[in-house]
């Protein structure tokens, strides 16, 4: 093999890529280790991407590029050959250095941009930890931003949902909470909650001091709007589970109204078997699509047969579990044979703002009928068959998803998500305990008050990351990708 040639298609290198030669080493230049990871998703493509952070960047690009680690070009992207460690070209690349603490980490960062074959990254890779780097773990990178002071711990949460939004508010979403925007809520109300202790705890530190009498009346005023703030991010909940899984839609009707007809119109294709014979479908089918900003799980379900046969009461079962857990409701009726008989059992779980009722096959019957009905909910007149009314009905359901979405009162849109949810409930919980504790039936001890506004201050704290518990981190990153 001459000089310089490539061994992509060689076996690795023992005296290269013996694992181990990668036990126990770390940088001499620093007990913090260096990392690397693939950026990119597996996989063929045109280009991959490399990420290193850590103190040894400067070095082992030095030593890649042939270069003094002190004079190296600095976040300017440079086009280069990438050699291993034992002189074997592996790629002609982009490559670039940008020391910290002006990086995502706060540390000397080397980004590759090699050609996207998995063979060649793995090859870089493997140099890169004999070298003196080790792989990253699972959201690493994102963990160390965190921890430098470069984000809190909602904009590390909005990396995720930025990675997998599936819809354009879900997008939207995550893009303002990674700018801060639930940071800056969270913070306003823990900056309430500090000049309120501070107030009250003045009374502790120093009750013989000449100080002005208590203003309860202003404690108590500020006391309700910190508890109507954490109310208003509660709200988000579920909104935020609409964005992040999709809201879950249900298609219900008797057998035969064209439910399996509006799926596949839906989208735009032939997902659910239909015919003149009733009862098709007789287990559920899902389907994920997007409707204005919003991404839709499109159920369709088992008609709802007065007289079902052993296969249809179980899918009429399924029909029932699904209806409980929807988000939004598509009663479909046949306009050839209006009829808004409903069993109860399925009734009751109709819920106004949640229901929209469907006139399908509207190029065959006669919709104006239906105004006699007096039906509590939207009417469309759609036909599956021809596309009729589809637009109309893909916009009312967006305006009924966005009417059932939480009014923040002005503070940038934020979305709230369980653990968030956690914390907030438990802070609402010492703050009602401090109102209650402040009335005049039930005086508590100023101390007992005290202490109660510091729980409500450390769980707000847990929302953006003040309070460090390392289990909580170690769970919170574990879901992130290698190389986040």
């Amino acid at each position: 093999m001459t000089p310089g040639e490539p061994i992509l298609n060689m076996p690795p290198s023992p005296t290269l890529f013996d694992p181990l030669l990668h036990v126990g080493r770390t940088d001499a230049e620093s007990p913090r280790d260096t990392i690397a990871a693939l950026a990119t998703p597996s996989g063929n493509s045109a280009l991959a991407l490399i990420r290193v952070s850590g103190p040894a960047c400067r070095r082992i690009a030095g030593q890649i590029f042939e270069r003094e680690p002190q004079q190296l070009v600095e976040r300017r992207p440079v086009y280069a050959t990438y050699r291993s460690a034992n002189g074997h070209l592996l790629d002609d690349l982009v490559w670039v250095f940008l020391p910290g603490p002006r990086t995502a980490t706060a540390e000397d960062t080397l980004e590759l941009t090699p050609h996207g074959n998995p063979l060649i990254a793995q090859l870089i890779l493997e140099d890169l930890f004999y070298r003196g780097c080790r792989a990253a773990e699972p959201g690493e990178f994102t963990r160390r931003s965190f921890l430098a002071g470069k984000i809190d711990l909602t904009q590390a949460e909005a990396v995720m949902d930025l990675i997998h939004a599936r819809s354009e508010r879900a997008l939207a979403v995550a893009q303002r909470q990674l700018r801060g925007g639930l940071g800056k809520v969270v913070e306003r109300l823990i900056g309430e909650l500090l000049l309120i202790l501070a107030r009250i705890e003045v009374y502790v530190d120093f009750p013989d001091e000449d100080l002005p009498p208590e203003d309860r009346q202003q404690v108590m005023a500020s006391l309700r709007e910190v508890l109507r703030g954490t109310k208003r991010l509660l709200a988000t909940e579920r909104f935020g589970g609409l964005l992040r899984d999709g809201v879950k839609t249900v298609l219900l009707g008797a057998p035969n109204a064209g439910k399996s007809s509006l799926l596949n119109a839906f989208v735009g294709r032939s997902r659910a078997l239909v015919g003149p014979e009733p009862g098709t479908t007789r287990d559920f089918l899902e389907e994920r699509l997007q409707v204005g900003p919003h991404m839709l799980r499109l159920i369709d379900t088992a008609g709802l047969n007065p007289l079902p046969g052993a296969l249809e009461r179980q899918g009429m079962a399924k029909t029932l579990e699904c209806l409980i857990e929807a988000d939004l409701v598509l009663w479909v009726l046949d306009a050839t044979q209006l009829s808004t008989d409903l069993d109860p059992v399925y009734s009751e779980h109709l819920v106004s703002g949640k229901v929209i009722v469907v006139l399908n096959k509207s190029d065959l019957g006669d919709v104006t009928k239906f105004d006699r009905l007096g039906v509590p909910y939207p009417v469309l007149a759609v036909s599956a068959l021809t596309g009729a009314g589809m637009a109309e009905l893909g916009s009312e359901i967006v305006r009924l998803v966005e009417g059932n979405a939480p009014d923040v009162s002005g503070a940038e849109e934020v979305a709230v998500n369980t653990r968030h949810a956690e914390a907030l409930r438990r802070t609402t919980l010492m703050i009602e305990r401090v109102i209650s504790g402040f009335s005049a039936q039930s005086v508590s001890p100023i101390e007992l008050i005290s202490s109660d506004l510091r729980c409500a201050l450390d769980a707000l704290g847990e929302i953006a990351g003040r309070v460090d518990h390392e289990r909580m981190l170690d769970a919170l990153f574990a879901n992130f990708c290698i190389g986040k």
